[in-house]
């Protein structure tokens, strides 16, 4: 039987320390749903103990139920002068009611002494009490041993008897950290080796764990190297996102394992999602896409000209080392009209659209698709939009209402006040023509009132729908202030949750393409619900 392993993502902890990379409360409680449906083992909320934001986290994630993800609250041991009952940091890692705890603590004697300014012994101490106090209170105790690599390197016997105290206080899984990230692939197997031998010394049974950073550009292949010496957890971020140069690359660590290792994973069942997984995180970090990231990338299957394109036309294998396919991402091949159609199908598949690869509608799909996203638009945080995209095509996509124009006025009418804005518009429902206007908190708020107040007579189930996000990225800043921008819109109503996109140089036309689609794709979406 193969060996399982476990998958701990820490995006919403280790990630967000990544220059630039920010993400809302809104925005980690959507990336958990995706870890969660991905077959994500562990997912790292946080440290309630030094970041409100993660209390407010951990406070909404109380609302939310995972299928399979076990969510996990991080923190320190114990501060010196604070024994563990009385200590805040383990207070707030059992307020955040999670299964699983994630405590670290000091490997490198160089750290006790300057960073924590205690004695050696006094650092055993913390460690060993401090899990022995969490032990009881939560389902998973793991501890993550800081900087282990380079103490071991340092002071051996003093980084082993660190995990001794772990394994005494009662974690179940022991995690060796490269945090600075200068291990060499070559150096962890002797290391490891004496590991397992001190384990076995000491009579335990706990599982290795391996937490690689990428300041030396191998936090990848120190994971598999971990994994190949007996590491049973990898734990790392979506697109490999962390301070400094990043963590441990998970959408590169994970079809390594699955594939080329051979190795059980709760992901491998899911591993088809990898790719949208990588592109949702991205979108709601506000970030471009890497387009030469190993397996989900653009360009990690494209083909272009050349003897290339002839042979994996007649055998993908020939240059390619999986098929695109198995993680969601698709071949380019960038002088024929192949590129996107196998995506094509599986979505039409997934949104119950009748669809064949030979139907002349294909082709018309694929070429609008091409041309949309040439101009900015992406959908793997947008597949309201993409699925209205392709009903379009179909003529399946029912004209619920007729934009005839809209006007937003901003006036800024005292320097110490906020602008005044309203929106007005006009549109036909049938053969009803409805003028209307809204005031609101900005131009697009102001949109979105204004549109709402004109179709809820027609529509009251639109009462129900409320937008809970907004993003716009300047897609290239060559024109200045003229640059084109794409926004994201994200909605929900009491059952369901979608995303939606608008592409424009004019950051209100844009904005109302987005709002369209989402209002679009509820009305279908409740007029689908009434016909099962």
């Amino acid at each position: 039987m193969a060996q399982t392993i476990e998958l701990y993502d820490t995006t919403l902890r280790d990630g967000t320390q990544a220059e630039n990379f920010n993400l809302s409360v809104d925005d980690k409680v959507r990336v958990s749903r995706q870890l969660d449906k991905l077959g994500i083992d562990f997912i790292e909320g946080g440290w309630p103990g030094s970041n409100p934001m993660a209390v407010d986290y951990f406070k909404a994630m109380q609302d939310v139920e995972l299928k399979h993800a076990k969510l996990t609250a991080f923190g320190s041991t114990r501060h010196f002068k604070n024994p563990p009952g009385k200590d805040a940091n383990l207070q707030a890692l059992l307020a955040a009611k999670t299964p699983a705890i994630t405590i670290f603590g000091k490997s490198w004697d160089i750290h006790v002494h300057d960073a924590l300014q205690i004695e050696l012994e006094d650092n055993l101490l913390i460690i060993e009490d401090s899990l022995a106090f969490l032990r009881p209170n939560v389902q998973h105790l793991i501890y993550d041993a800081e900087h282990f690599f380079d103490g071991f390197k340092n002071n051996r016997d003093y980084c082993l008897a660190t995990l001794g105290k772990a394994v005494a206080g009662g974690a179940e899984t022991l995690v060796l950290c490269d945090t600075n990230g200068g291990t060499l692939p070559h150096e962890i197997p002797p290391i490891m080796e004496r590991v397992k031998q001190y384990l076995q010394e000491i009579g335990s049974d706990a599982r290795l764990g391996i937490h690689p950073h990428n300041d030396s550009d191998t936090a990848v292949a120190n994971a598999l190297m971990g994994v190949s010496l007996g590491a049973t957890q990898v734990q790392g971020t979506i697109n490999g996102y962390g301070e400094r140069c990043g963590n441990g690359n998970l959408i590169s660590v994970i079809p390594a394992l699955v594939f080329k290792m051979g190795l059980e994973c709760q992901v491998g069942k899911n591993i088809d999602q990898l790719y949208s997984t990588s592109r949702l995180v991205d979108e709601l970090a506000n970030l471009p896409h890497n387009r030469y990231q190993p397996y989900v990338g653009e360009s990690a299957f494209a083909h272009k000209g050349g003897i290339h394109v002839s042979a994996v036309q007649r055998n993908p294998l020939t240059y390619e080392h999986i098929e695109p396919e198995k993680v969601g991402n698709i071949r380019r091949v960038l002088i024929s009209d192949q590129a996107g159609r196998s995506n094509v199908l599986h979505k039409a598949k997934k949104y119950g659209l009748t669809l064949d690869s030979n139907d002349p509608l294909m082709s018309s799909i694929i070429n609008e698709l091409k041309e949309l996203e040439n101009k900015g638009y992406q959908y793997e945080a947008a597949e309201a939009s993409f699925e209205l995209l392709m009903r379009r095509a179909l003529g399946l996509q029912r004209t619920f209402f007729k934009l005839e124009g809209f006007r937003v006025m901003n006036h800024k009418y005292r320097m110490d006040k906020t602008p005044f804005t309203e929106a007005t518009i006009r549109l036909y429902v049938g053969g009803n023509e409805v003028h209307t206007a809204s005031m609101g908190d900005g131009p697009v708020n102001a949109l979105d009132k204004a549109l709402r107040k004109a179709l809820t007579r027609f529509y009251p189930n639109l009462e129900d729908m409320e937008l809970i996000d907004y993003k716009v990225r300047v897609l290239s800043g060559e024109s200045g202030t003229g640059a084109q921008v794409r926004v994201l819109v994200e909605s929900k109503d009491r059952e369901h949750r979608w995303g939606t996109v608008g592409v424009s140089v004019n950051i209100i036309e844009a904005s109302w393409q987005a709002l369209v689609d989402s209002i679009n794709y509820k009305l279908m979406n409740d007029e689908k619900s009434k016909a099962v």
